[in-house]
């Protein structure tokens, strides 16, 4: 007979194997030798990622569980699943970029361009403490949407945060870049954490509870006025908003995407964005569902001035990693449409499952565009500037190929996944019936046809512009990278033209909603 505890910790199991394969790396750090800590880290952090995926699909199998695990703090619903099995493979092809030598550097504490960076290059240092860092991140990526408690999702988003911030400063180019990138990703985020914690102990004064279900019960019995609960709201959205872009919280992110290694923005434009978005739902559909009223009109703005600002300022970037940037911002915007569909419960389950799907499709897109990022370099780097891109289709008719296709389905142009994923978030709120949030779908769609500019202005300088003579190369991709961008185009070519099964496994997990 398998008991309680039992059943709660194979809930648990997929946190517990990335946060004990992260411990064991750091003991690695400690005690290995240096020649022998990549070759432990690379397998360890891909098996314990393979491991943790795999006992998602089991739990899928045996059957969602139905209570909180972990004292109630831990949520293991379906949505949390489909979360954690989308995060776990885009972190999978993540690893992948990141098991790139080339793009981190082999000292950190040392002074850019000093005599003692340029000795750690030929030694051949290396940072494998990049590998354990990540798995934290991951960590706290899982945590992050499945915590069923204001505290515990507050020491989730440390969790995730805290490595990233050191990982944005690792560049092997660009170095005071990327470590101003680090700085203001610290600052930034330190000041969203305080705007989260404030927001929590407001709200526990409200609710006089932590517990998500517990704030939905005191909304219910209690009223949604009072000062507390409106000021605690807005200090807790504030916090979350940072986290996934939204305007006008959206400053940190074309800093830190353009000056962070490649890899690592991969990381953080696909897993960080699947988790902080989770956390989202959790919070306003479970905790404030029932001040909906309230948050709504609020909420409303952010996601038009999101999609507007993303939109626009994306046009007048130069930078790739920048534009790309500002793409995200949009899609965040885009996807805050499908938050507010907050109507019945069939209502919920449908914006729920098109949020899922739209998730998915726009991580796996964004991993492959950065990976494509990843092998067009200078003699200094990565080709950054937009001009360097002049004339790529007639250098490597390929890979500006696959790069085209990732920005085709940035736009959403039919038979690409995000076509699929607009829709299926456009269509949920659409379906509510409500002529304020049917305005915002219009105003979805006209940023969407502005976005589509400047990516189409990317592909016409590639394919019909000529080449300089000192362009930039096209590095021949190692086996990693390889396998990332052909799997980021086969699943972008097969959620286009296939989406339905991935639809139906989101249409599963939202059977439920989320576990009180």
């Amino acid at each position: 007979m398998i008991t309680a505890p039992t059943i709660e910790y194979f809930a648990l199991a997929p946190l517990l194997i990335i946060f004990g394969a992260a411990i064991v790396g750091v003991l690695v750090e400690a005690f290995a030798p240096r020649y022998l800590r990549r070759a432990i880290h690379v397998p360890l952090t891909l098996l314990s990622l393979v491991g943790a995926f795999a006992l998602v699909i089991l739990q899928t199998i045996r059957g969602v569980p139905t209570t909180p695990a972990a004292m109630g703090s831990v949520a293991v619903d379906g949505p949390t699943l489909f979360i954690w099995g989308t995060i776990l493979v885009l972190s999978f092809v993540s690893i992948l970029l990141i098991n790139d030598e080339e793009q981190f550097v082999p000292s950190a504490a040392s002074v850019p361009g000093s005599a003692e960076e340029e000795r750690a290059i030929t030694e051949g240092a290396a940072h494998t403490e990049v590998y354990p860092l990540a798995l934290f991140a991951i960590g706290g990526m899982l945590l992050f949407p499945a915590s069923n408690d204001l505290l515990i999702m507050f020491v989730a988003l440390e969790v995730m945060s805290l490595p990233l911030y050191l990982l944005c400063g690792l560049a092997r180019r660009r170095r005071l870049l990327s470590q101003e990138a680090s700085v203001k990703y610290f600052l930034l985020g330190a000041f969203s954490s305080a705007f989260f914690l404030y927001g929590t102990a407001l709200l526990y004064g409200y609710a006089g509870t932590v517990d998500l279900a517990g704030i939905s019960r005191a909304l219910a019995t209690a009223g949604g006025t009072e000062t507390l609960l409106l000021v605690g709201t807005a200090m807790l959205g504030v916090g979350l908003l940072f986290k996934i872009g939204a305007a006008p919280f959206q400053a940190w992110k074309p800093d830190v995407y353009q000056g962070a290694p490649t890899p690592i923005t991969a990381l953080m434009a696909s897993g960080t964005l699947v988790a902080a978005f989770g956390a989202v739902l959790r919070v306003f559909w479970v905790a404030l569902g029932n001040d909906s009223w309230n948050w709504q009109p609020i909420m409303w703005g952010v996601a038009a001035l999101t999609m507007v600002v993303g939109s626009i300022l994306a046009i007048t970037q130069t930078d790739i990693k920048r534009m790309l940037a500002y793409s995200s911002i949009a899609h965040a915007g885009f996807l805050l449409v499908g938050v507010m569909a907050v109507g019945e419960k069939g209502q919920n389950a449908l914006a729920l499952s098109g949020l899922l799907f739209y998730l998915v499709t726009y991580g796996i897109t964004t991993v492959g565009a950065f990976a494509v990022v990843t092998l067009v370099r200078d003699p200094g780097g990565e080709a950054w500037h937009l001009s360097r891109w002049a004339g790529l289709g007639k250098r490597s008719p390929k890979l500006a190929g696959l790069f085209a296709f990732f920005l085709l389905a940035f736009a959403g142009i039919p038979l690409t996944s995000g076509f699929f994923g607009k829709y299926a978030v456009f269509r949920s709120a659409v379906a509510v019936g409500q002529g304020w949030l049917t305005g915002l779908v219009v105003l979805a769609v006209v940023a969407s046809a502005a976005a589509a500019f400047f990516y189409v202005r990317v592909i016409v300088l590639m394919f019909f512009s000529d080449p300089s003579a000192d362009g930039p190369t096209v590095v021949a991709p190692s086996w990693a990278t390889s396998t990332v961008v052909g799997f980021s185009a086969f699943a972008t070519v097969a959620l286009g033209v296939f989406p339905q099964p991935v639809l139906d496994l989101a249409e599963k997990a939202t059977k439920t909603l989320f576990v009180q």
